[in-house]
């Protein structure tokens, strides 16, 4: 048993590895049917939002340039397809580590029959996944999730994650981000002698640099509060899966 466990381990990641790392689109089918298998995940929902936050924010801090938009477009063309990538997979494992979370499930599934007749909560598709007005569900989701602040703060298991895969994936695409920005020629007349000159200096090593911190930035808070989503996604579904 504890063998079988530990092979279907390195299968996921095995799978999760080659879907984001070598961009294996039947490696995340494969995933997605095995998850499905497993615990009949019909709630998944996924909202990718890191690339148009990073385009915000490029523009605002290239706030000095003419060239923002062409630049802060760029960055998002280079590296949407890898934030997308990087946010299925964590909100996956978000999902995942909500629906096995006995604990929580357990928590929530006894507050859900104190607010709904049972029938009701076998005929429901969605129960606190949006809906947290009542302060005891207010309450046990603000737990669940400082319990999971709490396991980043000892384990750093998210922030390595992301980090790491930054700096394979996402990191040489935006340190060579001048090889990709088509510049725009001017013209200037200058007592009738004609001067062609770029419009905007490439990036500097500097502005570079901040680029790259801010992408990170961005992708760690947006995925991280995604992942917390996810595993409320995930108690709900297990409780309604209960019936």
């Amino acid at each position: 048993m504890v063998l079988a466990k530990a092979n279907l381990w390195e299968i996921y990641e095995g799978l999760k590895y080659n879907f984001l790392y070598n961009n294996d689109i039947n490696s995340i089918h494969i995933l997605l049917n095995l998850y499905d298998l497993e615990s009949n995940m019909t709630n998944i929902c996924p909202k990718y939002i890191s690339t148009n936050e990073i385009r915000k924010k490029v523009k605002r801090i290239l706030i000095h340039r003419k060239d923002r938009q062409l630049i802060s477009n760029n960055i998002a063309l280079l590296i949407h397809e890898d934030i997308d990538r990087l946010e299925l997979i964590l909100y996956l494992e978000g999902y995942k580590n909500g629906y096995y979370h006995s604990k929580w499930v357990n928590i929530l599934e006894d507050a859900a029959i104190k607010y709904y007749p049972v029938d009701e909560i076998y005929d429901r598709n969605f129960l606190f996944h949006y809906n947290t007005s009542l302060n005891e569900i207010k309450m046990i989701r603000e737990n669940f999730e400082l319990e999971m602040d709490n396991e980043e703060k000892e384990t750093s298991y998210l922030h390595d994650f992301i980090n790491i895969y930054c700096e394979k994936i996402v990191k040489g695409k935006i340190y060579n981000l001048n090889m990709y920005t088509d510049k725009q020629l001017t013209i200037e007349y200058n007592h009738n002698e004609m001067n062609i000159q770029e419009e905007e200096p490439y990036l500097s090593t500097n502005e570079l640099n901040r680029i790259y911190k801010i992408v990170v930035k961005t992708i760690i808070k947006n995925t991280i509060r995604m992942y917390k989503d996810a595993s409320w996604f995930g108690v709900n579904d297990r409780v309604l899966n209960r019936y």
